[in-house]
């Protein structure tokens, strides 16, 4: 019988080292993937914003995702929830591209729900992702949508 070895990082913890889509998807060993960011950036506030904004826009939501989830980590546990609820959105976004909407949808929903208490920390509108979330929710069951153009701005403003 033979042993299956799992990947592991440098730490030792189980890492899958499979190449990736620019939707998180595990692709087959060997196959050009898109690249990871490394896990455990502790970033600024401001800097989070920004790394997941530019990432939305490529139309890579699963790595705002992990962006988010580096700041809900690293983070003070008072923003935890704002953190942890923008990655909801980020994933949220992430399974309705991949054409699951029912989990789309319930991230989303959940997403915004997690982080509707908050008023514009950092300058994310909380309002308008919310309404964001709420809008995309009810249309994802419509079929796979295109990431890039569905992406938030997390500030409201117009985009350069």
């Amino acid at each position: 019988m033979t042993e299956k070895r799992r990947d592991r990082d440098v730490e030792g913890r189980a890492r899958s080292a499979r190449p990736r889509d620019g939707l998180g998807r595990p692709l087959p060993y060997g196959a050009p993937g898109v690249e990871r960011g490394p896990e455990g950036v502790v970033r600024a506030p401001g800097e989070t914003v920004r790394e997941a904004q530019r990432l939305l826009d490529a139309g890579m939501p699963f790595h705002a995702h992990e962006v988010f989830e580096d700041a809900w980590k690293s983070g003070p546990d008072e923003e935890e929830a704002l953190w942890r609820g923008m990655a909801q959105l980020a994933v949220g976004l992430t399974h309705a591209a991949r054409g699951n909407p029912t989990g789309g949808a319930r991230l989303l929903l959940r997403g915004a729900e997690r982080i509707s208490g908050y008023g514009a920390p950092y300058g994310i509108d909380v309002p308008g992702m919310t309404a964001w979330a709420r809008e995309l929710a009810e249309r994802v069951g419509d079929g796979p949508v295109d990431p890039a153009a569905e992406a938030p701005c997390l500030t409201g403003s117009a985009r350069p």
